[in-house]
């Protein structure tokens, strides 16, 4: 008995009728059926057969079938295949349809049609045998010179395709396991060949036959491949690609050839992107995630949506800095003459990036530090952070958070989502190339909150030196190392930023400018880019510090300098317009009949007065340079002042003192303002109050009241309880404003003191403090600001709490030298110093002095 036995198949098979594709014994296809007979047969035969002998077919090549059972059959095609049917999937829509996943088993001979309804049977006659045959030297011999030279060839082709791929590796096992009388048809269904190729195939019954059709095929597709591997680029062994292993498809052969050239490009995307893996410098994690996904994306179809992401994502990966960084400038006297040019002022920023320079020469190794500049708009927060980038030598890249509500913004969304991608951080590092940048984190205090989560608290691990040496972002999927990250953050208040958050930031205030920083800055910076930007000259247009010193009192009142730059950039435009027209006018007066204007020039700005726009004689001129610019020039240009000094008007009546407030602009000097009138004695506050505010107001009438007859001081009717019928009524001016906070209370107190003692308040001084009902003056925040706001305001006298004498070393010298600092710890010391003469405490009338 051998070990195997020849296979028979049924004298009387059910025909499956094809015209798209030809069904070679050993190959399997896949087939669609839609027609009447065959959906017929696949229902009757295969659906509801139990048998291995019902799932056995005769399929018909380059015979289509009728639509309809009423059509006779067309004549059918001698030859044909017997096929089992491996799997069968069907849909009922867009109408009932089968796909059919088959596999030749031998050819056969149609001798007679035994039946046509409901589906096609005829009796066959088997014409190759159904077994193996054993790979012996005596099949050699009878296969003789044919079968070795079609074996040659079917190596020769195999070989120069790429042996790494899983279809070329199996392909080559098989030339050597299966037996030379099967490989003809397997080769001809795997090599690009046409239906009528493999139709004379499938009719060449004689093996010798088959061999001498098949050689041909191969003998092409072998110099197919040498032409194309001439023409395409020189590469490495390990850059062949699959050209003719194809899987059958139902297209032109224009069509699949543009189709296979994307399709080699596409391959070699991926190999350029697999060198790209293996070559970059990634940590070992990352490196297996992405050999891991591009070993999944060789196995995936391009049709797939995942492919893209998968790719997007492998690129993305590729392109992060992991190990590339620049090298630090540490030069220490370098980076102080850099951050002298660009920035005047800012000391503490200057001194805190210098220190970081010096410990960096000390260790290489330094964590980078997580600083925050809190302070007014306009003052040089994200410019300072550009500077520090560019005296460190290192890379800036600018995130805005203003608004930011989404917590993938800071972290990336995980690609399982629809459009998926990393987070801002990430993209900020493979915008800038390197793993050591400085980023500026914009408007930090301006973070938003919502349902798709807090960025603040995502944040927490992105500045946190402790763990974001370890960042997860969620589309990477991977740690990545932020630890060499320079994180600038800027703010104009810590009063919205979350404490958690707060705490792993180093806090610099950075206040607002003096008027003497303002005219520097001006001089040194604002007016030569204004100048640049509106194609100016210095030879054209002077602006004297005097009259910046008006733009800087008159026109704005800020603590930064973007409302002095807009006004300057005004000047120059309005300048601009002079110089152009006098240019025009120049060209007209070169003219002979101009030449009796000659002598004549226009000069605008003389000895302080500007002539009428009306002289049209002097306007018909160019005018004379420089065009200097005075007071009168600004008022042309930035029509009257916006701001005038009205301290010393607002207090000439009693019941009026002026405080000092902290805003996120800056400094701010308020009004507070007092009235009493007939009553049930009560209290009145308006101007938009908070409860703080509130309850230093009670605070301060409390006290009062119990120090009455101690300072003499009297209701409307003299009795020393100021509420007896007398109603009191507090305002504090700009009621569009809230107002809040605890500073105001020995401002009111001082107020309401000279209510009830009709004397006036010094028309100097300004005041900031947090009563206590005992009349204790507690310490405030913000006094350099507040100094400031002072100074801008044209006082002389600043009263502050005692405990706050510390905070005079930040005001500048030129401002401590122009204002006189009082320091108070309790309100006797506070009236004191606000009254001219003093505020003493007066005897009671009628009372003897005892000598027992």
């Amino acid at each position: 008995m051998s070990s195997v036995s020849p296979i028979q198949i049924p004298s009387r098979l059910p025909l499956l009728l094809t015209h798209e594709g030809v069904l070679l014994p050993g190959s399997t296809m896949r087939t669609s059926v839609d027609s009447a007979r065959n959906l017929q047969l696949v229902r009757s035969r295969l659906l509801k057969g139990t048998s291995l002998q019902s799932t056995i077919l005769g399929v018909i090549p380059n015979t289509p079938d009728p639509a309809s059972d009423a059509q006779d059959l067309p004549p059918l095609h001698r030859i044909g295949t017997a096929a089992l049917a491996v799997q069968v999937v069907g849909s009922n829509w867009p109408k009932p349809h089968y796909t059919l996943l088959i596999t030749g088993l031998c050819r056969f001979q149609i001798i007679q049609v035994v039946k046509e309804k409901p589906y096609p049977v005829a009796e066959v006659e088997q014409l190759d045998r159904l077994e193996e045959f054993p790979n012996t030297c005596k099949t050699r011999e009878e296969l003789g010179e044919l079968s070795e030279q079609f074996y040659k060839y079917a190596v020769q082709l195999v070989e120069m395709l790429d042996m790494s791929v899983p279809a070329v590796a199996k392909l080559r096992r098989l030339l050597d396991s299966l037996p030379r009388e099967a490989l003809p048809d397997i080769l001809t269904s795997i090599i690009r060949t046409s239906n009528k190729e493999k139709l004379q195939i499938l009719d060449a019954v004689s093996l010798e036959e088959r061999f001498k059709m098949t050689i041909p095929l191969l003998v092409r597709q072998i110099e197919g491949l040498k032409l194309l591997q001439k023409t395409r680029k020189h590469k490495q062994d390990d850059d062949k690609r699959v050209i003719a292993i194809r899987p059958m498809r139902r297209i032109t052969h224009v069509s699949g050839a543009l189709a296979d050239e994307d399709e080699d490009e596409d391959n070699d995307d991926i190999v350029m992107l697999e060198k790209k893996i293996r070559t970059s410098s990634m940590p070992e994690q990352a490196h297996k995630v992405c050999v891991k996904e591009i070993k999944r994306l060789k196995k995936m179809p391009q049709s797939m949506p995942e492919y893209a992401l998968t790719r997007n994502y492998l690129e993305l990966m590729v392109e992060l800095p992991w190990n590339k960084s620049t090298t630090d400038r540490l030069d220490i006297r370098a980076a102080r003459v850099l951050l002298d040019n660009d920035h005047y002022a800012m000391e503490k920023l200057k001194k805190r990036v210098l220190e970081y320079l010096a410990v960096r020469q000390l260790k290489n190794n330094l964590k980078g530090p997580i600083l925050c500049f809190v302070g007014p708009p306009g003052v040089g927060k994200t410019s300072v952070g550009r500077s520090v980038a560019k005296t460190l030598g290192r890379e800036f890249h600018r995130i805005a958070l203003g608004g930011v509500c989404d917590q993938s913004d800071i972290r990336g969304h995980r690609r399982t989502y629809v459009g998926s991608m990393p987070g801002r951080i990430i993209n900020g590092l493979k915008t800038v190339g390197v793993n050591n940048p400085v980023f500026l984190l914009d408007e930090v205090d301006k973070l938003g909150k919502s349902l798709q989560g807090d960025p603040a608290a995502a944040l927490l691990e992105v500045l946190d030196p402790e763990q974001n040496h370890n960042f997860t972002d969620h589309y990477l999927n991977v740690a990545f190392d932020l630890s060499q990250v320079l994180f600038i953050a800027t703010a104009n208040t810590t009063a919205t930023i979350p404490p958690a958050l707060l705490d792993r930031m180093e806090i610099i205030q950075v206040p607002g400018y003096t008027q003497e920083e303002k005219i520097e800055i001006a001089h040194r910076h604002l007016i030569p880019k204004q100048l640049e930007q509106h194609g100016l000259t210095p030879q054209q247009i002077q602006i004297p510090q005097v009259t910046t010193l008006d733009i800087i009192t008159r026109y704005t009142r800020e603590a930064g300098v973007r409302s002095l730059d807009r006004k300057l950039g005004a000047i120059c435009r309005a300048v601009a317009v002079k110089v152009a027209e006098g240019q025009h006018r120049e060209a007209r007066l070169d003219r002979p009949d101009a030449a009796e204007g000659e002598g004549c020039k226009e000069h605008i700005l003389e000895d302080g007065k500007s002539n009428p726009v009306s002289d049209t004689t002097d306007l018909a001129l160019p005018p004379e340079m420089p065009i200097l610019i005075d007071f009168h020039a600004l008022k042309d240009i930035l029509g009257p002042p916006m701001y005038e000094m009205e301290v010393s008007e607002r207090l000439s009546q009693p019941g009026v003192a002026i405080g000092l407030a902290w805003t996120p602009l800056g400094g701010e000097i308020m009004f507070v303002e007092a009235s009493r009138m007939d009553g049930e004695g009560q209290l009145t506050l308006t101007g938009q109050l908070g409860n703080v505010m509130k309850e230093s107001a009670h605070l301060a009438i409390s006290w009062l009241r119990s120090n009455a007859k101690k300072y003499h001081l009297t209701n409307a009717s003299g009795s020393f309880d100021l509420l007896e019928n007398t109603d009191i009524h507090l305002h504090f001016p700009a009621g569009a404003v809230t107002k809040d906070g605890p500073s105001a209370g020995v401002t009111i107190a001082t107020c309401l003191a000279s209510l009830f003692s009709g004397r006036l308040v010094r028309s100097d001084v300004a005041m900031t403090g947090e009563i206590t009902l005992r009349g204790l003056v507690l310490p405030v925040g913000g006094i350099k600001d507040k100094a400031l706001a002072a100074h801008r305001a044209g006082l002389k006298r600043v009263i502050i709490p005692q405990r706050n004498e510390k905070d005079l070393e930040e005001i500048p010298a030129n401002v401590r030298q122009d204002l006189s600092f009082i320091t108070a710890s309790c309100l006797d010391e506070v009236l004191n110093a606000a009254f001219d003469g003093g505020f003493t405490v007066k005897a009671r009338p009628g009372l003897l002095n005892s000598k027992l």
